[in-house]
């Protein structure tokens, strides 16, 4: 697995599990966090220019549609990002789509996946064996 991979999991994976654990433990502030967000149109458009800028970062270093489960899952996360970065980039468009996701009362679904993501990304980054460097030295035959 490259390193880019192992590096983009693991930084991915604990950003979802520090995030989730903080939904779950905050709820009301969580929920009452976001309503605001979304209704802060400049608070909305920096957002977008962070996710944009994450999701651009790792398309353009990670585009790997293969070698197995967790390199596509970095892939899809930074095509989602992205997509998602631009959709918030656009003012007006956000809230009603928001409301169709019903962020209050799916809320600890979605903290949930957030958490079982980065559980998963976390284990594959951090279970990667690195090989140790050669130093150049040689056994004697």
């Amino acid at each position: 697995m490259s390193p880019r991979t192992v590096f983009i999991s693991r930084l991915l994976g604990l950003y979802c599990l520090i995030v989730s654990l903080n939904m779950f433990t905050h709820k009301s502030a969580m929920v009452e966090i976001e309503s605001t967000l979304i209704h802060t149109p400049a608070m909305l458009f920096l957002g977008g220019i962070f996710t944009l800028v994450a999701g651009l970062a790792i398309v353009l270093s990670h585009n790997v549609w293969s070698g197995g489960a967790l390199p596509v899952t970095v892939t899809l996360l930074g095509w989602i990002s992205l997509i998602k970065g631009v959709f918030l980039l656009s003012p007006g468009t956000t809230t009603g789509f928001w409301d169709s996701f019903r962020y209050e009362q799916l809320f600890y679904v979605y903290a949930s996946v957030s958490f079982l993501l980065g559980v998963y990304l976390t284990y594959g980054g951090f279970r990667v064996q690195h090989a140790k460097p050669n130093l150049g030295m040689r056994r004697a035959a």
